[in-house]
């Protein structure tokens, strides 16, 4: 396994440049005054498909071969992945097959069709989805990338915290929403050379924390589906090549609770004008209720993804 670099994620900066968007770095006094900290929230719910996992997709699907651009891609994912790998597959012109839980939010099932991804379904509590990936790329001659543990889908996610440390500057802490880790080993290819002096914070939610626990024990942990409204971190292990560059680069994992991300979900949508998803609330929530003490830094958050549905939304916050 080839150990992933910063000018790795500096080749998929260039490869995605023009077709991703470069999603704005927004401030808030009320934050600040919150969490008596200066925060700069890099809001990737202003990404293409809504999330910023069409960052890793695009960077992944841009190298195939003509060969494997023929016989076209194959994922597996609750959602935003999904999204990203369709929408990609559908610019570059190939076919793409998603495999999805039967309880995935609608809105993005429904955007992974529209797209033009054919749609498998599977239930997660009791089917294994990387399983049914690897036999349905075999039978049918596709190319397969996971959702979190490939190299050009890790250093694709990394262009998010690039971005956000070139638009902010340096950064004493950066707080990364963590599901599989991709997101979180990307950006911490990136903050480690961009701004060395950061502490680096993976946070994941209370119900699911195999990331906490695989740092800590210096071995990937896996854990059952977590109990959770954060869909997108609803996973039960880390992958290799994530936890290969976590473990040499990530300062710690923290985990916050439900609750706490209704809270900033609302946060966002009363005081900041946006609409996020719980998953993407993660680290917003770490810094403004306190989970770590961030006082008088300045703090880096990766906000990943704003697909959740009006109704869904509407309950949670109401």
């Amino acid at each position: 396994m080839t150990q992933l670099q910063f000018s790795d994620v500096q080749q998929a900066a260039a490869r995605i440049a023009g077709v991703a968007h470069r999603t704005p770095v927004l401030t808030s006094r009320t934050a600040d005054s919150i969490a008596r900290a200066q925060l700069f929230f890099k809001c990737e719910n202003f990404q293409r498909a809504g999330a910023f996992k069409f960052r890793g997709a695009y960077n992944a699907l841009s190298r195939f071969s003509d060969e494997q651009r023929r016989a076209g891609v194959l994922t597996y994912s609750s959602g935003n992945h999904a999204q990203a790998i369709a929408l990609s597959a559908s610019l570059l012109g190939m076919a793409a097959a998603i495999i999805m839980p039967h309880d995935a939010p609608a809105l993005k099932v429904a955007a992974t069709k529209g797209y033009g991804a054919e749609v498998i379904v599977y239930d997660r509590y009791k089917e294994n989805r990387e399983e049914i990936g690897r036999r349905l790329a075999q039978e049918r001659g596709m190319t397969l990338i996971p959702p979190y543990d490939h190299p050009d889908v890790i250093c694709g996610q990394g262009t998010a915290a690039m971005e956000l440390i070139e638009d902010a500057g340096q950064l004493d802490i950066l707080l990364v929403c963590l599901g599989g880790g991709g997101l979180l080993a990307g950006s911490a290819l990136a903050a480690s050379a961009l701004s060395p002096g950061c502490r680096i914070i993976g946070v994941e939610p209370e119900a699911g924390n195999d990331g906490q626990q695989s740092l800590r024990s210096g071995a990937v942990v896996h854990i059952a589906v977590p109990d959770t409204i954060a869909d997108g971190a609803m996973v039960t292990h880390l992958g290799v090549h994530n936890f290969d560059v976590i473990r040499r680069t990530v300062d710690d994992i923290v985990t916050v609770s439900d609750a706490q991300l209704v809270d900033t979900m609302k946060f966002f949508a009363e005081r900041m004008k946006i609409m996020v998803e719980p998953t993407g609330c993660l680290g917003a929530a770490a810094a403004l209720h306190g989970v770590l003490p961030v006082e008088g830094k300045r703090v880096g958050i990766l906000v990943s993804g704003g697909n959740v549905d009006l109704a869904r939304f509407a309950k949670l916050v109401a």
